[in-house]
Formats: structure tokens, C-alpha cells, sequence
């Protein structure tokens, strides 16, 4: 019997970021994205009462970044909910009001990092756990390499985030990495789409999860440096955080279409 024939690769389908024709085509696309990463975001608890944000920066005003309103529950947003508004927390488009401490932070972010087309930030419950102990993501699994030296702490804590002066020292302290932790407060990251930027939110609170539960169990065993830098190059860039997280997008995309109302 003959074995069956393969199929040319270039015949195989392979999902890869979109390329869109006009900015209202990018924007669209952003929003839904955003919507999306919100509602996986609330499915999985990151909420804490009205913390939390996730932010696209609009691809036209890029001086001007889209949010989820104020007060509204993460499963609940659609995309004709998302709010957007200037650096300096002002809206300019939209029907609600927005987190203003909280939009500092991102704000401020996303003026330090022109790169940045998101930025995610949530209370989630190992994010911070970690870092209340005030120290980074130990290289202890492949999924903790994609951080290794592409992460920060903020190590420092003057209480709920006011004014831009704050937001611009933690924008500082992330320089041009991926993720910060905020001492006594949580997870920051950062992606070149929404894609990214939820996902390596999504994994980095994973990873802190493991690191935490590694501790309590024993004495974790490091990688290596040279193992643990081979790994990020693999496994840290934008690319991958998008080509990760499409399966995430599916699943809500399917099963709540509601979202892109």
C-alpha cells in the first residue's frame, strides 16, 4: 500500500497578524481584541472591584488610548463600551467615565514606550502575592525564561497612583522591557498588540503562581543562564505571545460574539 502524500506546508494554514488596509480597519480591529482580552481577563478573575485596565493605544491619535469604562464588569464589555481618551485621562470618545489613577499609569506607559500598542495591568491574585516579596520571576520554567532579563521591579510603594509624576517612575523602572512588578501591587506588561500584551499578563501570573507554590513545596531548581536566555529568544518575543494567545481569542470570539456589539 502506498503511503499517503504530504501536504505541501504552503497549502497548511498558519495564522499571523493581520495586515489591515486603512486605520479604520486597525482601529476596529484593536477594539475588538481589546474587548476580548477583557472578557478572558474577567473569566479568570483578574478583576478586583473597579482595578484593573487594559489599554490600545489608537492606531490614528496615537496620543490617544483606548480603555475599559469605569466601573463596568470586565465579562460584560463590548466593543462599542470601550472608552478612549487623551494622556491626560480627558475622554474624547465615548459615553463613560474613566478610572483616573489607574489610567496614569498606563498613560504614562504608553508615552514612554511609542512601541506599545497595549499595555495590561491587573490586581490578579499571585501577580500580587509576588510582589508583595519584592523581587522578579526566578528562570525556573520554560514559561518564566520568556521573562528572564526582560522584566523589572518597581520597588516602591506610595499608595494608589495619582498623578503622572508616579506613573513616569514606573514607566521608567519598565524601560524597554515586556513586564514590571509593582512592589505591594500587581503586574504590568506590555506588547506591540493586544494579542501580546494580555498574554504575557496571562503567563507572567501563571509563572508567579508556579514560583510561589514551587517555594512552598521546596527548594526550586534555577535554569541556567545560557538554557534560560536560549529559551527567551525562543519563546519571548511579541510574535509568539500573539501566535499563544490566538486560541484564547477563538474561544471568546466564538463563544461570546456578544462582545463585538
Amino acid at each position: 500500500m502506498q503511503a499517503p502524500t504530504p501536504i505541501p506546508v504552503e497549502r497548511l494554514q498558519f495564522a499571523m497578524p493581520p495586515v489591515h488596509d486603512s486605520l479604520a480597519d486597525e482601529r476596529r480591529h484593536r477594539k475588538e481584541r481589546l474587548a476580548g482580552a477583557l472578557r478572558i481577563f474577567g473569566r479568570l478573575g483578574y478583576e478586583d472591584g473597579v482595578s484593573g485596565h487594559i489599554t490600545a493605544r489608537d492606531p490614528e491619535h496615537e496620543d490617544c488610548f483606548w480603555v475599559n469604562p469605569f466601573g463596568m464588569p470586565f465579562k460584560h464589555v463590548t466593543v462599542g463600551d470601550l472608552v478612549l481618551a487623551n494622556a491626560e485621562g480627558q475622554v474624547v470618545e465615548g459615553r463613560h467615565h474613566v478610572n483616573q489613577a489607574a489610567f496614569t499609569v498606563h498613560a504614562q506607559a504608553h508615552l514612554a514606550r511609542p512601541d506599545a500598542v497595549a499595555v495590561a495591568h491587573c490586581h490578579s491574585l499571585h501577580g500580587r502575592a509576588l510582589s508583595t516579596l519584592g523581587e522578579l520571576l526566578d528562570p525556573i520554567t520554560q514559561e518564566s525564561c520568556a521573562f528572564y532579563e526582560r522584566h523589572a521591579l518597581y520597588d516602591g510603594y506610595t499608595g494608589v497612583v495619582v498623578d503622572s509624576d508616579e506613573g513616569r517612575r514606573i514607566a521608567t523602572a519598565l524601560g524597554d522591557h515586556k513586564a514590571v512588578i509593582l512592589r505591594n501591587h500587581g503586574l504590568l506588561t506590555v506588547g506591540d498588540s493586544v494579542d501580546a500584551a494580555a498574554w504575557w499578563f496571562l503567563t507572567m501570573e501563571r509563572s508567579c503562581q508556579v514560583q510561589l507554590s514551587a517555594r512552598a513545596a521546596g527548594r526550586p531548581i534555577l535554569i541556567g543562564h545560557k538554557q534560560a536566555v536560549a529559551t527567551r529568544e525562543q519563546l519571548g518575543s511579541d510574535l509568539v505571545a500573539w501566535i499563544n494567545y490566538q486560541s484564547l481569542w477563538q474561544d471568546i470570539s466564538r463563544s461570546e460574539p456578544d462582545l463585538l456589539a
